[in-house]
């Protein structure tokens, strides 16, 4: 056997005996963690240090570098190894043979291998070109080989770093600004990038970065374990599914949850936003004291040159009483007393966001280890700065952050607890729990011009969704909790209960407007005895649309702004005395009627496509474009009255992918002198999924074909979901229909919550025209991928549905929409 032979022989030993020793160890029953890490480092460097040995022989000058992640020994399952062949400018001939023999059995074992082959110029070099190639160094561990050339390499990094740290600190920000802007906020996605997001472990390196060039440092507080706590959710999402992701996606939460030996994935996932966090918390304070580091050197010339050695201390600007402006912070006055004061927490909370100003991490710190407790109820003016905080707008947020970052918001509100951190597994929310609410607020402070009581407002946006979290129905939870709380604030009984009256049915209004008939007087009056005044109403309605709008853009829109509009109109007549009309039969309009003759005449379906606009948008969402904001388009058809006019209609729309709001559904007289005859009206609210209408004349080819038979819309909807399969893994919760209770006294109110599918309202109005059933109206409303329908139904002669007629058709509608 040649020496050749022999060696390679030896290295496939090597290589086979690590493989087996990492196998048991990644398959070892202990979870994820520290220990797990650092052997399967201990053991991958034993492994290389011997590839080496046997690979360098004779060579000198040379070492191996773990850097990056593997030189902190934070090796996951599926890590890359980064590793770099240092050299002194040797036989270049025997540095190729060993990095060879070096890099092809990792690549042999199907493991990723980011390597580099430099001499110590050349790293620094490149360290000096790129940015990521510096922090990769700066992490830079002894593996084999010759240990003082390791050592030099890091000295003059180090040494690099430091020095060139006024220039380069700058541009890390913007990298991990430039990140966060593509990747989002670890603490508030439901399906996370755990190293790329912001608060994620990049900006985990970065702060370790920073703590290097010693112009800054991270508060230090649970940053370890942040850390950790993410190293161990990637290690276990590596194991689940076995290949080198960071993303921690809807299908393989509830997996890792279960490795983690957690109890589901909303606890993993709170822990994950738990640690993001601590880790953006403590990246927003260093990269504020590295900006005041770095402006400060670069006054310190202009300085010397007007005061001479000395330095000119800098102005504190009072904001409130014991709260000052320092250095571009808010910090406590030098006679500030937080055992003494137990409002001052609040105070210098409610000043910072009304400056606009960060709250300084020390002054925060200092209020949570010596402030006081505040009795209860709270002094009036604890009430005060609260509702002064909330209605700050955005500067609210970070200051907010501050005080939570330090357990002081619990501790003013210990309810908060429950929703800190807490998931929200509807895609239609962009927040947690506890952000939603305090983006809501942040949106109620736009509108506090609108209402009477804009304390009412902003303390209820920020308590509305303070049930979720708890077993049942979040309002009616959220309704007991807000009087505890109220109560506790100091807010007097008649405030309480309005408030009270606020949670309970904050999603009253939006759910009225898009489910319910506003024509009905039954949906008005039911909302009239619910809010009870003028007062309570025009609360509720500033609160419906800012927590829309804080909620996600798919939240809120004109058309529902108009609809929820046209309902407080409605009610506030009611409320002044002014009963709702019974509806009678309205008169058509002059085109409703030429629309009636023509189809009456032709045999046939005729169209008609209006555009309908809204308010100006700034009124809808506070932005100041000043044009009026699309509500959708009308569509409306007349067709001779037949049997399958309904589906016919909702399933060639949903053949063109338009959205459909509301349908409308009643037969037309004749103007006289026209032959006797039944001719249907449709008159729909529809919207284009992806880009423009398609033309009337197609949509009513189509539609001639649905009617006769020849256009069998089932089956092309069927063809069009095979082409596009659902997420793997994502399973969608099973459909429920219910009658409404007392909904309408001239028609039966049924339910369908569903998954919101192409051809729903297709496959609803064909199974109840198949039973008899007319539809009489259709209220459409689809969050995110949920939809919910209302039907307003009658029988054949238009009277509601028997309560046992109704349950039965609920019944087999449910059963037919889950085949």
């Amino acid at each position: 056997m040649t020496d050749a032979e022999g060696s390679t022989t030896a290295g496939s030993t090597r290589a086979r005996d690590y493989a087996a020793a990492r196998l048991r160890l990644l398959q070892q029953e202990a979870p994820s963690g520290p220990s797990r890490r650092a052997a399967l480092a201990e053991l991958t460097d034993g492994w290389l240090a011997e590839l080496f040995a046997a690979g360098a022989a004779e060579l000198r000058g040379v070492s191996l570098v773990a850097v990056g992640g593997y030189g902190r020994g934070e090796l996951s399952p599926r890590s890359d190894l980064d590793l770099l062949l240092l050299h002194d400018g040797g036989d270049s001939t025997a540095l190729s043979t060993l990095a060879d023999r070096l890099w092809y059995p990792v690549w042999d074992l199907g493991l990723a291998l980011d390597h580099s082959v430099r001499t110590p110029s050349e790293a620094r070099r490149a360290a000096e070109a790129d940015l990521k190639v510096q922090l990769g160094l700066l992490d830079a561990r002894h593996l084999a080989g010759d240990p003082g050339l390791t050592a030099g390499l890091r000295t003059a990094v180090l040494a690099d770093w430091r020095n060139q740290a006024p220039r380069r600190l700058p541009e890390l920000r913007e990298l991990c600004e430039e990140r966060a802007a593509r990747h989002g906020e670890l603490q508030y996605l439901l399906e996370p990038d755990l190293k790329e997001a912001r608060g994620g472990l990049r900006d985990a390196t970065a702060l370790r970065a920073v703590a290097a060039s010693w112009l800054a440092d991270a508060p230090r507080e649970g940053l370890a374990q942040a850390r950790s706590t993410l190293l161990d959710v990637r290690d276990a999402l590596h194991l689940t599914t076995g290949r080198a992701t960071d993303r921690l996606a809807l299908q393989e939460q509830d997996q890792v949850a279960a490795a983690l030996g957690l109890r589901d994935a909303d606890v993993l996932l709170r822990q994950v936003y738990e640690a993001a966090r601590v880790l953006s918390y403590a990246g927003e304070v260093t990269w504020r004291e590295v900006a005041r580091v770095l402006k400060e050197r670069a006054a310190r010339p202009r300085l010397r040159a007007v005061f001479g050695a000395g330095r000119a201390a800098a102005e504190r600007s009072p904001l409130a009483e014991g709260v000052v402006e320092h250095d571009g912070e808010v910090v406590l006055a030098r006679g500030a007393r937080p055992e003494q004061d137990p409002v001052l927490p609040l105070r210098a909370a409610a000043a910072a966001a009304q400056a606009g100003l960060p709250l300084s991490l020390y002054a925060v710190r200092r209020l949570a280890a010596t402030g006081r407790p505040l009795p209860t109820p709270w002094p009036a003016e604890a009430r005060e700065q609260l509702v002064t905080l909330l209605g700050s707008g955005r500067p609210t947020v970070q200051v907010w952050e501050a005080l939570e970052a330090e357990g002081l918001i619990t501790r003013l509100l210990p309810d908060w607890e429950r929703v800190r951190c807490r998931p929200q597994r509807n895609p239609v929310h962009i927040w947690t729990v506890d952000r939603h609410l305090i983006e809501t607020a942040v949106r109620a402070s736009e509108l506090t011009r609108r209402v009477g009581r804009p304390d009412l407002l902003l303390a209820a946006a920020l308590l509305h969704d303070i049930g979720k979290g708890r077993p049942g129905d979040h309002c009616r939870q959220g309704e007991t909790i807000a009087r505890a709380l109220a109560a506790r604030i100091g807010f007097d009984g008649e405030d309480t209960a309005a408030l009270a009256t606020l949670v309970r049915h904050h999603l009253l209004l939006v759910e009225t407007a898009t489910r319910r008939d506003l024509e009905d007087p039954a949906t008005v009056r039911s909302v009239a005895e619910a809010v009870g005044s003028h007062g309570t109403l025009e609360l509720l309605h500033a609160l419906t649309e800012a927590d829309a709008l804080a909620t996600g853009p798919a939240a809120w829109s004109a058309w529902r702004g108009a609809l929820v509009a046209d309902l407080v109109e409605r009610v506030s007549a009611l409320l002044a005395g002014v009963e709702p009309a019974e509806p009678g039969a309205a008169a058509p309009t002059a085109e409703q009627e030429r629309l009636a003759v023509e189809a009456f005449r032709t045999g046939g379906p005729v169209l008609a496509l209006h555009t309908r606009t809204g308010p100006r948008s700034e009124e809808m969402t506070g932005e100041a474009s000043g044009e009026p904001e699309p509500l959708g388009v009308e569509l409306l058809v007349a067709v001779p009255d037949q049997p399958g006019v309904l589906p016919a209609v909702a399933g060639v729309l949903a053949l063109h992918r338009l959205t459909v709001h509301t349908a409308e559904l009643h037969a037309l007289d004749l103007p006289d002198g026209v032959d006797d005859g039944a001719v249907l009206l449709l008159d729909w609210r529809i919207a284009a999924q992806f880009g423009s209408l398609p033309q009337a004349a197609r949509l009513r080819a189509d539609l001639v074909r649905a009617l006769d038979g020849s256009l069998e819309i089932a089956a092309r909807l069927g063809e069009r979901d095979a082409a596009y399969p659902r997420r793997r893994g994502v399973v969608a919760p099973p459909p429920r229909v219910t009658v409404a209770p007392a909904a309408s006294r001239r028609a039966t109110v049924i339910e369908v919550r569903a998954q919101d599918a192409p051809g729903l309202l297709f496959r609803v109005g064909r199974a109840l025209e198949t039973w008899g059933v007319r539809v009489r109206s259709a209220h459409v409303s689809t969050l995110g991928a949920n939809a919910v329908d209302a039907f307003y139904v009658t029988t054949g002669a238009g009277a509601p549905l028997s309560q046992d007629r109704a349950v039965s058709v609920a019944r087999a509608l449910e059963e037919t929409l889950r085949t």
